[in-house]
């Protein structure tokens, strides 16, 4: 099989320049200023267009468990919105298993979900919910498998003591993997809550006023504190939402310590405000959303480079899900939202054509860094020769404006509906084979691989 893309401007987080792509088998064979088809050729006319590499979602979460529900979204429907918004490869974190069990258990149970439904290719985040002897050894041998990342939680159910942190923390980083963590100081979050539903505070503004920001800047600083600690272990925070973390985290980067983070649109274009909304519980998620201020600084940190990766922690529950469950009481009510789909596409609106970002600096954000802390540089993340064929056109003459029902997730609403946004995904290519063209989703089921991710290698600081 053999494309070629003619006339667009092939961006790479290095540079851009009008050139002609050619894929074969899958593979990109040649990126030139002119190159002529050998027949047979697909040619896709990229005229006026951006040629970016595919994207990469560091951040999802299809088919979780989370005790009270199951999101929506399985890894068909997931990876379908994914494709079809311009996302081309996600690394998925799986859910907790059965208390006790070892750490591979849930590799083969997100195995399982995976093989037959995955629309594009994947992998899978690791996940530590108890440290025990046991579980320190079988860290090096899921490196070998192919899973060089592993999440560790400060707060719910499984969440992990300092102590234990510690020896994650070097097992980790000893093995060639890096740590992700959710940031949030558990106790103080158990406190506030405690005190709301005592007094009969439970609508969704209670939700984000028990879990303020400086709960999680606490646990980011004493997480980059404890990683130091564990002999400058490389450490990545996930779906920042504050300035203050934002901070600690400059503060440690200037020390040169191993230090990565992530933020999501969400926390970049939604604030507290939508809790008052009559449709409030459909934004509960953890962290919470905050104020305008907080934008404004994670906007600074995507502007000046603070900010590694954009990702979006994609975990949807139904409206029906959501009301049925909590009864309006943000305590009962699942966490999270959905927004595989969006991602790119709110990034490019919001960031490259307002002038914040150049379309390198989103090519970086969205793919190119992604794949290089999770061990999928260079297979992934830039349109070089022998890089996959993973491509996105975004047309950004157009306008899309968001409405749930144009979207191919499983999910009963959108947080973005109504969003009106410049430029169009106006193709999806993965491994050269067209997913999604403009509006048609043309994938199937199971054609996405399974990721073996390399060792983490920190790119340069």
């Amino acid at each position: 099989m053999r494309v070629l893309i003619k006339n667009g401007t092939v961006v790479n987080a290095d540079g851009q320049a009008k050139q002609d792509l050619l894929i074969e088998n899958g593979i990109i064979r040649q990126r030139a200023d002119k190159i002529t088809p050998q027949l047979p050729c697909e040619i896709i006319d990229a005229t006026d267009c951006y040629v970016m590499p595919g994207g990469v979602d560091v951040h999802t979460h299809f088919n979780i468990n989370v005790g009270i529900a199951r999101s929506c979204d399985d890894f068909f429907t997931g990876t379908q919105a994914a494709a079809c918004g311009g996302t081309t490869t996600i690394i998925d974190h799986m859910g907790f298993g059965p208390t006790g069990c070892r750490l591979r258990h849930q590799l083969d149970v997100y195995h399982d979900y995976a093989a037959h439904k995955a629309v594009i290719d994947y992998s899978f985040h690791g996940v530590i919910q108890h440290i025990n002897h046991a579980i320190l050894d079988e860290i090096p041998m899921m490196v070998e498998d192919g899973i060089s990342s592993f999440k560790l939680y400060l707060t719910y159910q499984y969440k992990l003591n300092d102590d234990e942190i510690l020896l994650a923390l070097r097992r980790l980083h000893s093995a060639g993997a890096l740590t992700t963590v959710h940031p949030e100081n558990d106790a103080a979050i158990a406190s506030k809550r405690a005190e709301f539903l005592a007094a009969g505070f439970t609508s969704p503004r209670y939700h984000a006023l028990s879990r303020p920001l400086e709960c999680e800047a606490e646990a980011i600083a004493r997480m980059i504190n404890l990683a130091q600690l564990a002999g400058n272990a490389p450490l990545y925070i996930v779906h920042l939402s504050n300035g203050l973390g934002l901070d600690y985290l400059r503060l440690a980067k200037a020390q040169h310590q191993q230090v990565w983070v992530e933020t999501c649109p969400q926390y970049l274009l939604l604030d507290e405000r939508r809790y008052d909304g009559e449709d409030g519980l459909n934004f509960i998620l953890s962290p919470p959303l905050r104020n305008v201020r907080e934008q404004d600084k994670l906007w600074c940190g995507i502007s000046d480079g603070a900010i590694d990766v954009v990702a979006t922690d994609h975990c949807a529950f139904s409206m029906a899900q959501r009301q049925q469950l909590s009864g309006g009481d943000f305590n009962r009510c699942p966490n999270g939202l959905p927004g595989v789909e969006n991602r790119m596409l709110l990034l490019f609106s919001n960031a490259v054509m307002t002038g914040r970002i150049t379309p390198e600096r989103f090519v970086d954000l969205t793919s190119a860094m992604p794949a290089k802390l999770f061990g999928l540089w260079p297979q992934k993340g830039r349109l070089e020769a022998g890089a996959d064929g993973d491509v996105v056109i975004i047309d950004p003459r157009r306008t899309t404006v968001i409405h749930h029902a144009d979207l191919h997730d499983n999910a009963d609403y959108s947080p973005w509906e109504d969003f009106h946004c410049l430029g169009a995904i106006v193709r999806t290519l993965s491994r050269g084979e067209t997913l999604f063209c403009e509006g048609k989703f043309t994938g199937k089921p199971g054609r996405g691989r399974f990721l073996r991710r390399k060792p983490f290698t920190p790119p340069t600081l």
